[in-house]
C-alpha cells in the first residue's frame, strides 16, 4: 500500500514534543516498512528551508534545550527512500526560494496535485 501524507498544518506539537507530530509518525510508519511520501503545503513548505534554528527558546526561565530540527528531520526522510514534495505556487507565496531549500524535494504545482495522488492508494491530510 502506497499512502501520500499530506501536511499542511506546520510546527504542530514542536514546542512540547520537540517534533511535528505527523513527520514523526511518518518516520515510524517508513521505518515499519510502508510505503509513504510526503507532500508540504500551505505553512508547511516551510520544512524544506535550510538555516532555521529554534535554538535560544525559553519559556520564562525555561530554556527549550532540545529545540526541534524539522529540516533535518526531512532530509533523514528523504534518505530513507521517502519522496518529499512541496507546492511551488506556496514556496513563491511565502517568498522562499530554491537556493534556500534542502536538496532532494520534488516541486509540484498545484494544478498537479490530482495527477500526483492518483499514484497512491491513500492521501492522509493532516
Amino acid at each position: 500500500m502506497n499512502v501520500l501524507s499530506i501536511v499542511e498544518t506546520a510546527y504542530r506539537a514542536t514546542i512540547e514534543e520537540q517534533d511535528d507530530t505527523i513527520i514523526w509518525l511518518s518516520h515510524a510508519i517508513k521505518g515499519a516498512g510502508a510505503g509513504l511520501d510526503i507532500l508540504l503545503q500551505g505553512n508547511a513548505v516551510n520544512y524544506g528551508v535550510l538555516e532555521q534554528d529554534a535554538g535560544g527558546l525559553a519559556i520564562g526561565k525555561d530554556p527549550q534545550t532540545q529545540p526541534p530540527d524539522i529540516v533535518g528531520d526531512i532530509e533523514t526522510l528523504i534518505e530513507k527512500g521517502c519522496k518529499v514534495f512541496v507546492i511551488s505556487e506556496d514556496l513563491e507565496a511565502r517568498g522562499i526560494k530554491n537556493a534556500e531549500l534542502l536538496e532532494g524535494l520534488s516541486h509540484i504545482s498545484r494544478s498537479g496535485l490530482a495527477e500526483c495522488m492518483n499514484g497512491y492508494d491513500l492521501v492522509w491530510h493532516w
